[in-house]
This record gives C-alpha cells, sequence and structure tokens, in this order.
C-alpha cells in the first residue's frame, strides 16, 4: 500500500478474528490499514456492543492513508468515538461500550515511533528479540488486584471478577485512554488482540506462535485457532504487526503489505466486522 507522503517505517500486517466456539455473535471489531492497527471489544450483547465496538474504529477511519498519526489524533479520536456512542444509545436507553486497544505509525523528534493507545483489557504485545513484553496494561479489577498484592498474575486467569473492566469507551465512563509512544525498531513485532485470545492462550504460547511463523497474517490466523482448539469462550482477534523498514534521508523507504495466508481469512474477517456507521 502507498501512502500520501511517506510513512516514517513501513512493514507488513496481518489479521484473524472469529466469533468463537460459544457466542452467537462476533463483538469484536478492527481496523487494519496504515498507519492504524486496532482492536476493539464490544460490550453488551448483539446489538449493543457489536454497534460500539464498530463506532469506536469508524472514528479512526479519516485517519487511514495518512502517513502517520500523532498521540495527540489518537486521543481526539477516542474522544469522537465517546461521543458517537453516547450519542447513539443515550435515547435509546441501551447500553453499549467498547475497549480499545493497538498501535499507530508515528514519529517523535523526527525519528519513526509506534504510538501505542489502550483502554479496557484487550491488549498490545512487543516481540522484540524474542522477548514478548506486554505494553498495555490492562484496565480491570483483577490487574488492580494484582498491583495492590492481593492475588498473584498467576491467579488473575481463573479470579471471578476476571471479566470485569475498570476503563472504557461508554456514554457513562469519561475515563481517558492510556497513549504513549515507543521507538520503531526493525525486526520488532506487535500484536494486537482482545480477551478473547489471552483469556485462552498464555502470554508463553503466544510468543511460541508468533516466533514460529515469518508471515503476520499466518500467525494472526494460527493463533485465532489456538484460542478457538482450547475452548474459545469469547470472541477472539489478532492484528499482527511487523517493522521492516525504517524511512531515512530522502529515502522513502519500502510499502506497506497486507499479507494473506491463503485460507480465507480475508473474508472471515468482511463477515465478522460489524458495518454499523457511527453516527
Amino acid at each position: 500500500m502507498t501512502l500520501a507522503g511517506r510513512s516514517p517505517f513501513t512493514g507488513r500486517w496481518g489479521a484473524a478474528t472469529d466469533k468463537g466456539a460459544v457466542r452467537r455473535h462476533n463483538e469484536d471489531s478492527l481496523l487494519a490499514s496504515p498507519p492504524l492497527f486496532l482492536v476493539a471489544d464490544g460490550m453488551g450483547g448483539h446489538d449493543a456492543g457489536d454497534i460500539a465496538s464498530a463506532m469506536v474504529v469508524a472514528s479512526f477511519a479519516r485517519f487511514v492513508e495518512q502517513p502517520s498519526v500523532s498521540e495527540d489524533e489518537v486521543r481526539q479520536a477516542v474522544t469522537h468515538a465517546r461521543q458517537s456512542i453516547s450519542e447513539y444509545f443515550e435515547p435509546s436507553g441501551l447500553s453499549g461500550g467498547s475497549t480499545l486497544t493497538g498501535i499507530g505509525v508515528s514519529s517523535v523528534d523526527g525519528e519513526a515511533a509506534v504510538v501505542v493507545v489502550n483502554i479496557g483489557d484487550s491488549r498490545t504485545y512487543r516481540l522484540s528479540q524474542g522477548v514478548l513484553e506486554q505494553l498495555s496494561k490492562d484496565h480491570s479489577t483483577v490487574q488492580e488486584l494484582i498491583d495492590s498484592g492481593a492475588i498473584q498474575a498467576l491467579e488473575a486467569r481463573t479470579h471471578p471478577e476476571r471479566n470485569v473492566i475498570t476503563r472504557a469507551i461508554s456514554p457513562t465512563a469519561d475515563s481517558e485512554p492510556d497513549v504513549w509512544s515507543v521507538p520503531a525498531r526493525v525486526g520488532d513485532r506487535y500484536l494486537a488482540c482482545s480477551d478473547g485470545l489471552t483469556g485462552e492462550l498464555t502470554d508463553d504460547e503466544i510468543r511460541d506462535v508468533l516466533l514460529a511463523h515469518d508471515d503476520p497474517q499466518t500467525a494472526a490466523a494460527e493463533l485465532v485457532a489456538r484460542a478457538l482448539a482450547e475452548r474459545g469462550r469469547d470472541n477472539i482477534t489478532a492484528v499482527v504487526v511487523d517493522v521492516v523498514q525504517i524511512a531515512r534521508g530522502d529515502d522513502p523507504g519500502g510499502l506497506w503489505q497486507r499479507l494473506a495466508a491463503g485460507s480465507g481469512d480475508d473474508a472471515s474477517i468482511e463477515d465478522t466486522i460489524p458495518t454499523h456507521p457511527a453516527t
């Protein structure tokens, strides 16, 4: 994909999503198009959660095909998403909201950077030199219990309040997202995912899949397949992004590539991403 202007860095990406083995509908939405790679996990049930998550990613659509996005633009998009959700849900009396996590192509002081955004318990990871790091911090009750020392991290996976989040994009929440930037480095791989993935796979299992597959589309599809093979209790979404080339001087760098594994993933994504327009 060629963008208008020069992207601070270029790379390749893949994405996969599935409603899971239990849920009847997919309330996850994703945006995977440079300069943004985002996952939103809707809350409120069918015709609420899917609409809310679709509104969140739609609020970022105006930045697609820009060479980059800034931290301020990301925050503005979250504010717009909250306004859209409030305007839609408040008159109806329905309850809907969404998490948001992921990355954008950015720059800081002229250097290529990755801007990270997170609100809720969906997650963004970075795999660098074989080490997997969770960049985002869960906004959840169990994370607060871990931080206070009340429970251990291993207990969080089975804690009865593991699905209770403390921040979201919704009409009743005015909490702010975490937005910050990290340097873009060639060879780094990023994963944005909903909790339907992390609820089924450990970080070690996620790392092993990311290391095993060079093609980001194959890696994304395999992560979703592994979560389904466990129990697939929730909607599952994974977006995998590789940093391939940093633009330097007069060199415009390479092109962004969407890689396909040839297993029908494109059709699956089109079938499961909600298409409700934001108000």
